[in-house]
């Protein structure tokens, strides 16, 4: 089976080159990195030797090099525990992904906690053995949904353990494999461990014909990230460089509300641009009703990709309403200088495009009320939730959030979220959770559910290293 794949690969790969070359144009950065693509390897420090006990002549098991494998940004986000607790326990980390936003911001984050960052090679023979011969770990891992073929035969055929971390498979993934279930042995059977971030994950493993004892369940990775919390002052400071804060000489509580659209696909800009257009003009209207002023509500979108800013740009404005693009902010020389920007620059705008990289996290904390992208039809994947939940935001998200079924379902039952099945839906919910008297209460509601739920979630870090360090075979050594 595997010399098929090595047959069919550059068919395949000719067949999706425009597609491919075309994907990372868009996203910029495509140099950078272009050869390791096939197979070259930046410059990595010598082998180092492995530690020698005294009492049997053995080596120990520090000092191990491994190759870890995360594609997107989340997944780089989540490692960053990882790459602490193996630095501290004297390993050599090459960390690899696949796409220019990732390795932006794996260079900018964790050159320190690593012997090198590259890409990972096109998945083809050629390529990938000239990439392990430089590399040489004495382990591979592959994060969530990463399964490559010719990279796992490649450790196999050198003796070196595979571990897929945070492993997960989405519904469609299980669909998919499942009916070629006679592939998937032939394949994808040098995998050594897999460490499954949900029981159901773990289920779905064992169906395909993974042996039970190849399989542990350690929790969701993502669960245990981080999320510095920002000051007042900061956030603050953020949404007047949004253009959604209180003026200049205006009260701090004039500060809209602020309805978020966390890692957005196509269409969900859309529907969230009709939701808040809706939602302000029931305020306006309630307010009326009440012979008072209506509350300030204003809109953040934050696209998964953000190269689809110019389509972005162009809706609202088909739409009518003033927006900002965050980049256009931060390519301002009050921006990088960090000065106070002029008055012009801080405008305030109806809608906020952070169209950056690696800022999610930060623009959450600005938020009254999160909607999660990918999640509305036709998309049926969804992106995480996670962060949301940590800081305490009300959820709202789409049905497909196959991704992240665990969660999604843990969420909702315990009231962090709620399920909107369609954009009609999302207008309501965000109608509710906004204007009405009671939107408050049920907003904090939410909020103080979703940290009760993170608190009761995290670990999977621990187990993690835990489970990877049993891997690490004593006296192994490089080939």
């Amino acid at each position: 089976m595997l010399w098929l794949y090595r047959l069919l690969y550059p068919f395949a790969l000719l067949i999706g080159a425009p597609f491919y070359l075309r994907r990372m144009w868009r996203r910029g950065g495509y140099r950078e990195g272009f050869a390791q693509r096939f197979g070259r390897v930046p410059a990595l420090p010598p082998l180092r030797p492995k530690h020698v006990s005294p009492a049997n002549g053995t080596a120990a098991a520090a000092r191990q090099r491994i190759w870890l494998q995360a594609v997107s940004v989340g997944e780089l986000l989540a490692v960053a525990p990882l790459l602490e607790a193996w630095a501290r326990a004297g390993h050599e980390v090459y960390l690899t992904t696949t796409t220019s936003t990732g390795y932006r911001l794996a260079r900018e984050r964790y050159t320190a906690l690593t012997i090198g960052i590259g890409y990972l090679p096109l998945d083809w023979w050629l390529f990938s053995a000239r990439a392990w011969r430089a590399v040489n770990p004495d382990l591979a891992l592959l994060m969530e949904g990463e399964r490559w073929p010719e990279h796992i035969a490649q450790a196999a055929r050198r003796g070196v353990p595979v571990a897929c971390l945070n492993a997960r498979l989405s519904d469609r993934s299980f669909r998919r494999m499942r009916r070629a279930r006679w592939a998937v042995k032939p394949l994808l059977g040098g995998i050594t461990q897999i460490l499954a971030c949900s029981p159901e994950d773990a289920q779905r493993f064992r169906a395909l014909g993974f042996a039970a004892g190849k399989i542990e369940t350690t929790g969701n990775i993502k669960l245990d990230v981080r999320v510095p919390p920002l000051g007042a002052d900061a956030r603050a400071q953020l949404r007047r460089e949004l253009g959604i804060g209180a003026v200049a000489g205006e009260d701090a509580t004039c500060a809209p509300l602020v309805l978020l659209g966390a890692s957005t696909w196509p269409g969900e800009e859309a529907a969230l641009v009709d939701a808040f257009l809706r939602v302000r003009a029931a305020s306006a209207s309630a307010a009326a009703a009440a012979n008072r002023g209506a509350p300030p509500i204003s809109l953040v979108l934050v696209p998964r990709h953000a190269e689809r800013r110019g389509e972005i740009a162009a809706l609202l404005r088909e739409r009518g309403l003033s927006h900002r693009l965050r980049s256009d902010y931060l390519r301002s020389a009050d921006g990088f200088a960090g000065v106070p920007p002029n008055a012009a620059a801080t405008a305030a705008v109806e809608v906020a495009v952070a169209d950056t990289t690696g800022e999610l996290q930060q623009l959450l904390q600005v938020a009254d009320l999160v909607f999660v992208g990918k999640s509305l039809p036709p998309h049926t994947e969804g992106q995480t939730p996670v962060e949301s939940a940590i800081l305490g935001k009300p959820i709202l998200f789409g049905p497909g959030m196959g991704n992240f079924r665990a969660i999604a379902r843990e969420l909702v039952n315990c009231g962090a979220a709620r399920v909107v099945p369609d954009p009609q839906a999302l207008a309501a919910q965000v109608c509710a959770l906004l204007t009405a008297e009671a939107g408050a209460s049920a907003r904090a509601a939410m909020g103080a559910a979703g940290r009760a739920w993170h608190a009761q979630n995290v670990g999977a870090v621990e187990r993690t290293v835990r489970a990877v360090a049993q891997l690490v075979e004593p006296g192994r050594g490089h080939k």
